[in-house]
């Protein structure tokens, strides 16, 4: 599944009616959510029956396309059948329970209430919102794909304007030739991560560099009163602060798992909870900015775009352990130097990053898969199933360092 984004252009009154669109889906969702909670909506179709009875009793909700009315209701489901999962696999702490929702900012149409132009440069909206027809403008070309290859259209509101996505059913492959390399990733707060070759990449600190322009921002919000139009700009503004930082993130981690995964075949990386991690107020907010589960992430939807193996291993001990010798040496998170005392004398982060390696290739090795079938796979090792025959994830953070 690709999805493209263009900026959308229109008139202001074009804008107003997606606003109403997407107060809609809001209302539709949190309703939704309510009528689970009274016991009734079991299933996601039960749901879906749902909506036309919203439809029926509430003329704003008829006049949003029935597709995205049942695509409001999905959402709803989807956090319920999460909140269903976090209590069979008996998640430690809150476990989800739904919702509801107050700052919804895109509307999602299925295969009906839109209709794309012949020139694939504008679009138009059918349902009885008023949205019209809206141009369309970014660097993807849409006319490579047949108009029932896009399942889903969502018009998604940011600071800085109004959006739509479309979301193409198309498998996305590329075969590359085999490199013969195999990495191992330690992600850090020094640099972004160091591999097993030594090569240290400088953590960016995206967030850092744009905090005296948003703390600034921030000032000017406080200051104006609610509710005027002085403080609507004031957030506008500092909405796009924040939007700027999280593109540049984004752009960053693409970048540079992109690049990763093309020249190696073997991509080795510490499976974090980073959730359990960011309880650490001293370094939540580093640990935030770095962006190491988006850079996961785009690792993983590379790997299975390119055919390269990835594999997530238990990070417990990974610091601790000689990638020389196999012994355990202390060291807090101050000492960046790794010395044992078989002579082996790395720096910190380069011998985690050699143990990552060993123990993906290890753990790889034990489920039954040798190094060659390994560099000549094409997919993805789930991290799940690597995990199953190592430590559980809560000890580990305890066991590489006591303030993580």
């Amino acid at each position: 599944m690709l999805v493209f984004e263009f900026r959308t252009y229109g008139k202001p009154a074009q804008f107003t009616a997606i606003d109403d669109a997407i107060r809609t889906v809001q209302f539709v969702r949190n309703k939704a959510i309510r009528y689970w909670i009274d016991g009734h909506g079991k299933s996601v179709y039960e749901l879906n029956k749902y909506c036309a009875v919203l439809a029926a009793e509430f003329p704003f909700a008829k006049e949003l396309n029935s597709m995205a009315r049942q695509a409001a209701a999905e959402r709803a489901w989807s956090a319920i059948q999460r909140f269903y999962d976090n209590c069979k696999k008996q998640v430690v702490g809150k476990k989800g329970f739904p919702q509801f929702q107050h700052d919804n900012r895109s509307v999602e149409y299925k295969t009906t209430g839109w209709k794309l132009a012949e020139d694939r440069k504008s679009i138009t909206f059918t349902d009885k919102k008023g949205i019209g027809k809206l141009k369309l403008k970014g660097t993807r070309d849409l006319n490579f794909y047949q108009p029932d290859q896009i399942k889903r259209v969502r018009l998604v509101k940011r600071a800085d304007g109004y959006y739509a996505q479309f979301c193409i059913s198309v498998d996305r492959t590329e075969i590359l030739p085999a490199t013969g390399n195999t990495i191992g990733l330690d992600v850090g707060l020094k640099s972004f991560y160091t591999d097993s070759n030594g090569l240290e990449v400088e953590n960016p600190k995206f967030y850092r560099a744009g905090e005296v322009k948003m703390k600034r921002a921030q000032r000017l919000v406080s200051r104006k009163p609610k509710g005027t139009n002085n403080r609507i700009k004031s957030r506008i503004k500092l909405g796009k602060i924040h939007l700027k930082i999280s593109r540049q993130r984004k752009d960053h981690a693409v970048k540079l798992a992109r690049c990763v995964i093309r020249s190696n075949d073997l991509v080795a990386y510490e499976d974090l909870r980073v959730r359990n991690m960011v309880k650490n107020h001293c370094l939540a907010k580093s640990i935030s900015d770095a962006g190491w589960y988006q850079f996961r992430v785009w690792l993983e939807t590379f790997g299975r775009i390119f055919g390269r193996v990835t594999v997530a291993v238990n990070p417990a001990y990974t610091s601790q352990e000689c990638s020389s010798c196999g012994v355990i040496v202390k060291k807090s998170l101050s000492t960046r130097t790794h010395s044992c005392q078989c002579g082996c004398v790395l720096d910190r982060d380069h011998n985690a990053a050699l143990n990552i390696l060993t123990k993906a290739i290890g753990t790889a090795g034990h489920v039954g898969t040798s190094i060659l079938e390994i560099v000549n796979a094409s997919g993805d090792i789930p991290s799940t199933f690597v995990g199953e025959n190592l430590r559980g994830q809560g000890a580990s953070l305890s066991e590489e360092s006591p303030r993580l």
